[in-house]
């Protein structure tokens, strides 16, 4: 008698595997099987399939559940159960070689894992090893909120978490980043412990930098040690503060008056300038921190640093003290900023470097930037091709220290514990909402689709929002859980404050909304007041519900997040379940304007960002990323940043298409397809799908093809 097993395959029939089954059944029931038991399963076994040639695994566990049904129940209940496990395991087993296969075949990780990420540039046995147990982290997650749900709120059912997930309406970010399933999002970090204790009580070896040599060693150290506890980006926004705090303490307060000067020792061979010696240590820290790191599944650290000009340095940093007593020196850390820049723009002409994401944050008041120098720097920055955002405010209020998101600055207050407090920010937790779909359930109550949102929408969103304020908190306090475990050193090392991140709410699908409501995503009034309306609903009540929780702070804020797989997923699900969806694109883009508009101004794109549409409704910011074809002139960035100003734009970036000759190596900060250099036409893009540049050819399909439907203006009008 032959056995057809569940993958179809055949195998010669043993009963010897069944009378084995059956006597686990017994064991497990503290009864030991007997000889005669064994004796009559083979025999009533063998009468009923007498004349069988074929059977199925299935049909034999039938005729033995049977068997020991009528002779002991409880056995019967254990061989069910270990049946039902034992398949359990051959599918959970099935499920990852199945995901092995598929990995084995695609061309990138994007198109393979669940939740796909840009950053991730290789593919090889160490991604893979992060990649299959996505899914298993998902589910341990899924599981710990829902418990947290049940303990805190009592009169909630915990079901609706999995019911709001399993609807679409919302979707819980990186919930597959850890195998230990809760971990903090994002993070802008005080470096001042790493001053004063190095990073002995997050785990490491080093004690604190006594100079500027094993500052930067133990900095790669810090990155490493703070994002491998991250699923998302760290932000160290006083790395050049303190890298110019060492080089002072190096050559002088005044070394940047004398960065030419050969420091060459007799026993050298290479002639050394104290610029040529900066530039080593830029090389040093850039080029390790770019590296993957077996802690994040292979992917380079999510690394931001921050630029300021003077008012927003004297802003964040006129009360600092360094451990020794000493202040920050203006002059000096402004010369080593640009040359910072510099280097870094120059050096990604040898090597497409992704890291650090770099924002310059600039105060503009009354028409003009306080800081003429630094606005003048930056519009020749971008004139030279340099990729970086641009932060502008009326007030040092903010930070915004990462790809996308802007974070208020809820305290300056500096200690010689903890160092500059407002530099701890971030968000520890995003649940976006598919705001597309939510519109169209909405609207469902109509005869007729509505033309504009009104009081209604406020009543039926503020309960989706009720029960994710909840999911937020119960997440919370399984952080807390984990703080009071010991399982964030980070935190209890006085590197970032708990109380002092974001729990954030995402918006994904803001322009579908609004075209299915019939309102066109261009600067006119009634998207003017569709946007103000959502931003401010969602504002106003994430205010109402901030305060403090089972004994811990909760402040909520709102942003449009870069959605880099969520983007297609939201599409994708909607499309598949019937609600509208347009048939310009493939994805929901990430921006107040849809980046495949060819009718949209440079100009345009600008005021959509701004003050009229985003203002501070939307109190977790949005990136405005203007796609050009070619840089333009300083004259003209000069311009575009005055006019950013005026209209209100916060946070914004010029983004153009660098090339990579893959014959030669040459690159260049504008696309090209031909190699200018060798004559090849064996060419590499890199872009942003948003935040930060990298290889196209790693993006997943659908990113891809989403790319090519972008618009890349050629003029500033």
């Amino acid at each position: 008698m032959q056995v057809i097993k569940r993958d179809g395959k055949q195998e010669k029939f043993s009963i010897r595997k069944i009378t084995t089954a059956a006597a686990k059944a017994y064991q497990a029931c503290n009864i030991t099987s007997t000889r005669e038991i064994q004796k009559r399963l083979k025999a009533e076994f063998m009468e009923l399939t007498e004349g069988v040639e074929v059977i199925s695994v299935d049909e034999i566990h039938d005729l033995v559940e049977n068997f020991l049904m009528k002779n002991n129940p409880d056995v019967a209940k254990a061989y069910i159960i270990h049946r039902d496990d034992h398949t359990k395991i051959k599918e959970f087993v099935k499920g990852k070689i199945d995901f092995i296969n598929r990995y084995k075949k695609t061309k990138n990780t994007a198109d393979a894992t669940i939740d796909d990420n840009s950053n991730v540039g290789g593919k090889n046995i160490g991604i893979l090893n992060a990649e299959i147990h996505k899914e298993d982290n998902i589910n341990v997650s899924r599981g710990m909120v829902m418990q947290k749900l049940k303990e805190l709120y009592p009169d909630f059912d915990p079901k609706h978490y999995m019911a709001d997930l399993d609807s679409k309406i919302i979707y819980k970010h990186d919930e597959s980043s850890f195998s230990g399933a809760i971990a903090p999002y994002c993070c802008s970090i005080t470096m001042y412990p790493f001053l004063t204790d190095g990073i002995k009580k997050i785990g490491g070896l080093s004690a604190k930098p006594k100079n500027l040599d094993s500052f930067c060693g133990m900095y790669v150290n810090l990155i490493f040690a703070t994002s491998a506890q991250f699923a998302g980006a760290v932000a160290t926004s006083e790395f050049l503060l303190y890298f110019d705090y060492f080089a002072r303490k190096e050559w002088g307060n005044d070394y940047y008056e004398k960065a030419d000067v050969d420091i060459t020792n007799g026993h050298s061979m290479r002639p050394m300038t104290i610029k040529k010696k900066i530039h080593q240590h830029f090389q040093q820290v850039i080029y390790s921190i770019n590296q993957p790191a077996a802690a994040r599944g292979l992917q380079s650290a999510f690394v931001n640093f921050s630029y300021f000009d003077k008012p927003f340095f004297e802003g964040m940093f006129g009360d600092f003290y360094f451990p020794d007593g000493t202040q920050p020196v203006w002059e000096s850390l402004s010369w080593l900023q640009k040359d910072f820049m510099m280097w870094f723009n120059e050096e990604r002409t040898k090597c497409m470097l992704t890291f650090p994401v770099e924002s310059f944050a600039m105060v503009y008041k009354d028409g003009e930037f306080l800081d003429k120098d630094s606005a003048e720097f930056v519009a020749e920055e971008y004139s030279r091709g340099h990729s970086f955002f641009t932060y502008i405010s009326d007030t040092v209020d903010s930070l915004s220290s990462c790809c996308r998101l802007k974070n208020k600055v809820q305290t300056k207050e500096f200690n010689f514990t903890n160092g500059n407090m407002g530099i701890q920010t971030g968000s520890k937790s995003v649940i976006t909402l598919n705001l597309s779909r939510i519109v169209q359930d909405w609207a469902r109550n109509f005869g007729e689709t509505p033309k504009q949102l009104d009081e209604t929408f406020v009543e039926y969103i503020s309960e989706i929002l009720g029960r994710v304020y909840k999911y937020h908190i119960a997440y919370n306090e399984l952080l807390w859980d984990m703080y009071d475990s010991n399982l964030l050193p980070v935190y209890k090392a006085g590197f970032i404050n708990l109380d002092k991140q974001y729990l954030t709410i995402g918006i994904n699908g803001l322009n579908q909304a609004a075209e299915f409501l019939g309102i066109e995503c261009n600067n006119n009034e009634n998207y003017k007041q569709f946007c103000q309306f959502i931003f401010g609903t969602i504002k106003d009540l994430n205010t109402k519900n901030n305060g403090k929780y089972f004994g811990h702070t909760v402040t909520l804020n709102t942003e449009c997040v870069p959605a880099e797989s969520l983007a297609i997923k939201n599409y994708n699900w909607d499309k598949e379940d019937g609600y509208w969806v347009p048939e310009d694109t493939n994805l929901y883009a990430s921006y107040i304007f849809k980046p495949n508009d060819k009718t949209i101004s440079v100009l345009e794109k600008l005021v959509l960002h701004g003050k009229d549409y985003i203002g501070d409704y939307l109190d977790g910011g949005s990136a405005s990323h203007i796609n050009i074809d070619h840089h333009f002139s300083k004259e003209q960035y000069d311009k575009l940043l005055h006019f950013a100003a005026e209209v209100g734009c916060q946070y914004f970036t010029f983004n153009c298409v660098n090339s990579e000759c893959e014959d030669c190596g040459y690159i260049s900060k504008e696309p090209f397809d031909v190699c200018p250099k060798c004559g090849s036409s064996k060419v590499s893009n890199y872009d942003r799908i948003i935040g930060y540049l990298t290889k196209i050819k790693n993006w997943s399909a659908g990113r891809q093809i989403e790319q090519k439907t972008r618009v890349y203006s050629g003029s500033v009008e």
